[in-house]
């Protein structure tokens, strides 16, 4: 089931000592067997820190910036680890790094870790190396300074509301919100393609409208059981053959994935739309709320990854 929402903060030594020391405690010290006196130094007290905080206050991530443009003591709460906790942390030290307008910024990453920071752009150099009995190899990124961005109009500000559906005339009002809303951007994570609300007129314009909007434009698609549609024709099936690098169909292969039993839909403005039972028709979600959709999106990026693409979608000989 994927945690619920979490925001960050920064924070400062010693006024948040408590909250930063509850998680590298738990991580460093009772889960990877670190002595105290390898965890703690002298570093905290000049180091820019960051906290991750659930929605009730918890501390569940945290990491530092020191003076030696190094970012460490990067932990996550293992119940937490793989909803985007730590690429937050990551990006925002990053962020700071950038504007205080350092060169580049290091890390020592425990080698398990490496592709993580490698996702963030980080390149490992010199041999790998012990510290406290953990193989763990340096690793960098140049910074580019922050650019002035050119004068232009702002975006007007997003529109909140609340999106509830109880029927299927409300889920379909709610999805086409989404639809409609987006810039170039959607994420589906269903069960069947459900032709009872995507095979709807104004939906599938609402999709083709995007799929045709030009570069950049990205819909996915992760069906756990695509094969009705296959044999039944949906309707949706000749857009995503004839435009198959905006459209893109998988189906999760591992057996926890096929069991997940809601269905959500995202759009790029932060936009969610959840079902908790993805064979019934009641739904929460929002146009806007930017920490949950990142959530539901890192959970679907993950089984994205381990899912397959279906071969029997062949782009149509135009």
């Amino acid at each position: 089931m994927i945690a619920a929402d979490f925001h960050l903060v920064p924070a400062h030594w010693p006024t948040d000592a408590e909250a930063l020391r509850s998680v590298r405690d738990a991580v460093f010290i009772r889960e990877q067997q670190i002595a105290p006196e390898d965890e703690w130094d002298d570093l905290d007290a000049a180091s820019r820190h960051v906290l991750a905080l659930a929605v009730d206050g918890c501390a569940i991530g945290c990491a530092r910036l020191t003076p030696q443009q190094r970012i460490g003591r990067m932990a996550v709460l293992a119940d937490w680890r793989g909803h985007g906790v730590g690429m937050a942390l990551l990006t925002h030290l990053i962020a700071e790094a950038r504007a205080l307008g350092w060169p580049e910024v290091h890390l020592s990453a425990q080698q398990h870790a490496i592709p993580f920071y490698a996702r963030a752009g980080f390149v490992a150099y010199g041999e790998t190396y012990l510290d406290a009995d953990i193989p763990h190899c340096m690793m960098r990124l140049p910074l580019s300074p922050f650019e002035t961005p050119a004068p232009r109009v702002p975006e007007p500000a997003p529109t909140v509301a609340t999106l509830q559906a109880d029927d299927l005339a409300g889920l379909a009002a709610a999805t086409l919100r989404l639809l409609r809303d987006a810039h170039h951007g959607v994420t589906v994570y269903a069960r069947d393609l459900e032709p009872d609300l995507l095979e709807q007129a104004p939906i599938l314009e609402a999709l083709r409208v995007l799929a045709v909007r030009g570069r950049g434009t990205q819909l996915r698609l992760l069906v756990q059981n695509p094969e009705w549609a296959l044999r039944g024709g949906h309707r949706l099936l000749p857009l995503i053959q004839r435009l198959p690098s905006a459209i893109s169909l998988r189906q999760p292969i591992e057996e926890a994935d096929l069991q997940y039993p809601s269905a959500f839909l995202l759009n790029d403005r932060g936009g969610y739309l959840l079902r908790a039972l993805a064979s019934r028709h009641e739904a929460l979600g929002s146009t806007y709320a930017p920490g949950r959709n990142a959530q539901l999106a890192a959970y679907f990026d993950q089984v994205w990854a381990r899912s397959q693409p279906l071969r029997e979608l062949q782009p149509l000989q135009l």
